[in-house]
């Protein structure tokens, strides 16, 4: 867990996925945001800690325009979200 936190502690901006290979991130930033918010969820439903969801959260962060970061947070309030989480 501590070379997990460091890897987080050093981390500067998102690392290549393969999954997503072309120049356009947009379905990287969708997925990762999502995979920030399952996880979340998940190890909180568990009772367990949420740090390791801060990588998905720091990606997110990175590759994201704040202005979609907004509109989604506000989506998921408001009930109208439309990814799984």
């Amino acid at each position: 867990m501590a070379e997990m936190e460091e890897k987080i502690k050093n981390y500067r901006t998102a690392p290549f996925d393969a999954r997503f290979p072309n120049t356009n991130q947009t379905r990287n930033c969708f997925q990762n945001y999502l995979d920030f918010h399952r996880c979340n969820k998940a190890l909180t439903e568990k009772g367990q800690d949420v740090s390791p969801c801060q990588w998905y959260q720091r990606v997110y962060k990175s590759l994201c325009p704040m202005s979609w970061v907004g509109k989604w947070d506000e989506q998921i309030e408001a009930g109208s979200f439309p990814g799984r989480i």
